[in-house]
């Protein structure tokens, strides 16, 4: 046997060596062991060719056997990761008006919603959305946003997922910690939906490229943590005319609106015309924050982000909604622009 199995070796190294295909190599090594499996059979006990390769046919009828399903078993796995990409490639490849079976199926019950239908979920599919933050108020956001179907989903952000996120951001895991979010991120969302589209940047959103990457998008969410970026990002959309979804979140309370100067409302810089001394607003790591809240509040600019996008429903524009977790309650106040606003009022 063993002087078998030095030939089907040499054979195989000569082969491949001299640039024979896997497929012929495969095919000599098989009529080898077809050689030695007839001569076992043909050739009488004790003959010195049946002693040199065994000395019985069994042993090689159970190897071609087991070589013979594994073969098989190979080329299954292969037919089937072959038509699971023809699938997957036919599904990335359906127009931005056009849903593959798969689409239908799982976008169903947003279809027969009355305020949706087709030319709703049609619409999803064709927004281009930009996420500011991909922590507490993002994780939520994100993660709908995917699940809803929209078509193209940017998540711009320049931190790293810590253990300390991990308490209420929830589109991280563990196994994430040290790598950035927005890359953690578009890893859970294009597991929970290969159909979206989704553009990392793992930068900070500067003066420099605000504009450049805003004008790429139809819809902006800010679920930032710092008045700056708040202030640049609600500047930008004013300036190139987005609607602006801004959520913002304190210990047990949390708050939402939508600000759209081009449709008639005020713009976030008309609500707070300057960001409060320091102190005053602490942030979540230094004042906490319950962990389910972000996931309320970023689960409603969602909410909000798929009504502008569909024009279901009315919109938050020129309203903020505040949610109070600790007691339960929920509260709208009317927002109104200042004609004296640096960023959207007359002067500007």
């Amino acid at each position: 046997m063993l002087l078998v199995l030095v030939l089907a070796a040499g054979l195989w190294g000569i082969s491949l060596f001299a640039g024979v295909s896997r497929t012929a190599r495969m095919a000599s090594i098989g009529v080898l062991l077809a050689g030695v499996i007839i001569a076992q059979l043909a050739l009488p006990d004790g003959h010195p060719l049946r002693q040199m390769t065994g000395g019985s046919a069994a042993m090689w009828l159970i190897l071609a056997g087991s070589a013979v399903l594994v073969l098989l078993y190979g080329r299954g796995v292969q037919a089937l990761r072959n038509r699971a990409e023809t699938t997957r490639n036919k599904e990335s490849a359906m127009p931005p008006d056009q849903f593959s079976d798969t689409e239908l199926e799982r976008y169903a019950r947003h279809i027969v919603l009355r305020e949706l239908g087709g030319p709703g979920q049609k619409r999803m599919k064709q927004a281009r959305v930009l996420v500011i933050g991909a922590g507490g108020l993002g994780a939520p956001a994100l993660q709908y946003l995917a699940a809803a179907g929209i078509g193209t989903i940017g998540v711009i952000d320049d931190d790293v997922v810590e253990n300390a996120n991990l308490q209420r951001q929830v589109i991280h895991r563990d196994t994430d910690i040290g790598m950035p979010k927005v890359f953690s991120a578009q890893v859970a969302m294009q597991a929970q939906n290969p159909n979206v589209v989704v553009l990392p940047y793992h930068r900070r959103l500067t003066e420099e490229i605000a504009a450049d990457l805003f004008a790429d998008f139809d819809l902006i969410l800010d679920g930032t943590d710092n008045f700056d970026t708040r202030y640049l990002a609600n500047r930008t959309a004013v300036t190139l005319g987005k609607p602006l979804i801004s959520g913002a979140l304190s210990q047990w309370e949390g708050q939402l609106s939508v600000f759209d100067p081009a449709s008639g409302g005020p713009c976030y810089q008309c609500i707070f015309p300057q960001a409060p001394a320091p102190g005053l607003a602490p942030s979540c790591a230094e004042a906490g924050v319950i962990g389910p809240l972000p996931g309320v509040v970023g689960s409603m600019m969602a909410i909000e982000a798929i009504k502008v996008i569909t024009g279901a429903g009315q919109t938050l524009r020129g309203e903020m909604l505040i949610y109070d977790a600790l007691y339960g309650e929920s509260r709208k106040i009317t927002l109104s622009q200042r004609a004296d606003c640096p960023v959207c009022g007359a002067s500007a």
